[in-house]
């Protein structure tokens, strides 16, 4: 799998349903650069980045290049720290045609739902 996000996040497994539904379980690095200067002594997981997890699963899940056309209903519910949480699970509702994938995705850890977002992308 090609990511800009190098050694950020490590895709560890990941379901297919046979209506297009996937579950995805990846494991943060939480000795990654970017959790030193977002926050130092207290490392929060930048939005942007939970977004472009997002599109590069969907990428690796669909076989296509993809580019983010819009977002709507983006709610970061909780705050991902990856020294306490670094293991989250996403679900990824894609559906796609000859142009387009939209992709609704709800991202949680345990109990707690992290983040909220329908996207859709053109190929």
């Amino acid at each position: 799998m090609q990511t800009i996000l190098t050694d950020f996040y490590t895709l560890t497994s990941y379901d297919k349903a046979e209506d297009g539904k996937f579950t995805a379980h990846i494991h943060l690095n939480k000795d990654h650069d970017i959790f030193k200067g977002h926050f130092p002594g207290n490392p929060v997981t930048p939005g942007v980045c939970m977004m472009q997890i997002i599109k590069e699963l969907t990428e690796e899940f669909t076989g296509s290049k993809l580019f983010l056309k819009t977002a709507s209903n983006v709610k970061f519910m909780a705050i991902i720290n990856p020294f306490e949480t670094p293991d989250l699970v996403l679900q990824l509702d894609i559906t796609e045609n000859e142009e387009d994938v939209k992709v609704k995705n709800t991202t949680s850890f345990g109990e707690t739902i992290a983040l909220k977002m329908s996207v859709s992308y053109k190929k």
